[in-house]
């Protein structure tokens, strides 16, 4: 770690990892087995675009609801995480910084990642890549209530006193959870991201200081 004043927090999912093979794929295999219907990414977007849905469990089950299917919450869960861990959906996901982003960002910034992901989830990808020890690392495991709260980041104010935060993510939970924790915040809308028009105004809306298409752009 860097004596750097400042510190880049960094959610996960969408900024670090790209997850359309991943944790989309299995939010849509998932709503299919149950309700036998395909779920569009545009129509996922639509839900994550209006707040309230970081957790893909929750949404899973409110998908199924909406077309006429009330699944047990632990049902979801267990189907969820059969395919995303252990069939390896998990591994169809992508490291998005190029080699030497983190090296060149460690010089002005301290690293940490708050991410909805379980810790196991996050340390998969973490050590997969042999990036562990380069982050600290707050999951939904260790908050008591999932964003748009934010929990997260005053985890890691609290944790880190002298440093002033900057945090990136990409959805609209990511931006409410940063003005909550009067945070400032970069938001990612990926160039092929559906709907990523209606997503840049949304993140602009709620105070990104900043909207880039990839974290490769930042520093």
């Amino acid at each position: 770690m860097s004596s750097a004043s400042q510190m880049l927090v960094f959610d996960m999912d969408g900024v670090l990892v790209e997850v359309s093979e991943s944790y989309r794929e299995t939010l849509v295999l998932t709503v299919k087995h149950f309700t036998g219907e395909t779920i569009t990414r545009d129509s996922i977007q639509e839900y994550k675009n209006q707040g309230g849905w970081n957790n893909d469990w929750s949404l899973s089950q409110r998908i199924c609801r909406d077309f006429g299917v009330e699944i047990p919450y632990a049902t979801i869960v267990e189907y969820f995480n059969y395919l995303f861990l252990d069939q390896g959906m998990i591994h169809r996901e992508r490291w998005i910084p190029r080699d030497g982003l983190l090296d060149r960002l460690a010089e002005k910034f301290e690293f940490a990642i708050f991410t909805g992901r379980t810790t196991e989830e996050a340390e998969i990808t973490l050590k997969r890549e042999g990036l562990r020890d380069r982050f600290l690392l707050v999951t939904a495991n260790d908050v008591e209530h999932e964003k748009p709260a934010p929990d997260g980041l005053l985890k890691i104010a609290a944790l880190h006193p002298s440093k002033k935060l900057l945090y990136i993510g990409d959805t609209v939970d990511d931006a409410r959870c940063a003005k909550a924790a009067y945070v400032p915040f970069i938001g990612v809308a990926a160039r092929r991201s559906p709907r990523r028009d209606e997503l840049v105004e949304l993140l602009q809306s709620e105070g990104a200081i900043q909207v880039v298409e990839d974290i490769n752009e930042i520093g």
